[in-house]
């Protein structure tokens, strides 16, 4: 493997913008083999019973770290109302998954929130819990913007994660008796995700490769998913925004009337944020064919053993192929027998016949005939 660059990168600090009301969105082009962006939403432990926000939508801007307030792109995430204490210990709330965006520079970042966010408070040692509007000062619902400045590469994940410090975000105002929603989070973001490149032979034959991702790591298949790509004319495939772990790249050829059957490579590894070569090619093979025939002039109840052998063409016997197998009422089949030439012969005690030649092609039986056999001298 070759490492493509370090691209795991930490945002530490700043404050996540907000906008509270609607959303508008600016969307870039985004090509098929664009990179992909998800956000999960977590929370620190605060004293509250519940603290509930809507969440709109979360968008991002690229290429533009200026205060305009166009060229903002959503990444229409998932919305509705959630209680942030719900994300804590290990919990998250998936906000945008996968989804495509833009090569070029992530700059900027924001969440966007409804207006109608509550807290619920426990009031006295009972556990009574009121609930209470959270109000958002005017100067805090254009929101400060966090300057992200990421550099964002074809055909990988990236995963955002947006930890809400409620603790911090919650003011009560003294003698007004309102609560504040100031809302802080803090951003961290890695690369999620790989690439497998690798070639398929023969190149001229069009083919798919792909992977299966278990996307959760369970034996439920409902969050699985493929990923793919077509061959080009040299036979090369690039699979773009693979989860690092150990795949088996699969290969078949588009035509499924092709002659060439699947292939596959084992035990590829992928790392995040580096391209894995498979360095061998992975050949599709041609379709087995079968040999079918009939034996007679044997004893009543006798079978015969039937063999099929293809020399290669040379003198050396370890590059032979031979496919074996037995009459059965007189009849035979031998099925998987690789493309090719053979001498299709038929052995019983006490008895000899004679050897018939055979061509087999791909994804097709080739009937021989009766081999008869006679009694030995």
């Amino acid at each position: 493997m070759k490492t493509l660059k370090q691209l795991k990168f930490i945002l530490p600090l700043l404050l996540l913008t907000f906008v509270f009301g609607c959303k508008d969105s600016d969307s870039d082009g985004v090509s098929t083999e664009a990179p992909k962006i998800s956000v999960r939403l977590v929370d620190a432990p605060g004293d509250y019973a519940g603290v509930n926000v809507e969440i709109v939508d979360v968008m991002i801007k690229m290429n533009d770290d200026s205060d305009s307030e166009e060229g903002w792109m959503s990444l229409d995430a998932e919305g509705g109302m959630v209680d942030l204490l719900d994300f804590t210990g290990g919990f998250s709330k998936v906000l945008v998954d996968r989804f495509p965006i833009p090569a070029g520079t992530l700059s900027q970042m924001r969440l966007v929130l409804g207006d109608g966010n509550t807290i619920d408070i426990e009031v006295d040692e009972e556990g009574t819990v009121e609930n209470y509007p959270l109000k958002t000062p005017s100067a805090q619902q254009s929101g400060l913007k966090i300057k992200i400045d990421a550099v964002i590469e074809e055909g990988f994940t990236y995963d955002y994660v947006l930890d809400f410090d409620v603790e911090k975000s919650i003011v009560m105002a003294g003698n007004s008796g309102n609560i504040i929603l100031k809302p802080v989070i803090y951003a961290s973001a890695e690369v999620s995700s790989g690439i497998i490149e690798g070639m398929v032979e023969p190149m001229d034959v069009p083919a798919m490769a792909s992977v299966l991702v278990d996307d959760m790591g369970t034996e439920e298949t409902d969050d699985d998913f493929v990923i793919s790509a077509y061959t080009d004319e040299n036979g090369a495939f690039a699979l773009w925004g693979v989860p690092a772990g150990t795949y088996e790249v699969m290969v078949a050829p588009v035509d499924e009337a092709s002659v060439y059957g699947m292939a596959s490579a084992m035990d590829v590894v992928v790392v995040n944020g580096e391209i894995t070569t498979i360095e061998a090619p992975i050949v599709m093979m041609l379709k087995p064919g079968s040999i079918s025939g009939t034996v007679s002039g044997l004893a009543e109840g006798m079978e015969a053993t039937i063999s099929a052998l293809n020399d290669m063409g040379t003198e050396d016997t370890e590059d032979d192929i031979e496919f074996t197998g037995a009459s059965v009422d007189g009849a035979f089949l031998l099925e998987g027998v690789t493309p090719g030439d053979y001498v299709v012969t038929a052995s019983a005690e006490g008895y000899t016949s004679g050897a018939v030649n055979a061509t087999v092609n791909p994804d097709a039986d080739t009937a021989v005939g009766d081999i008869v056999f006679t009694a030995a001298e």
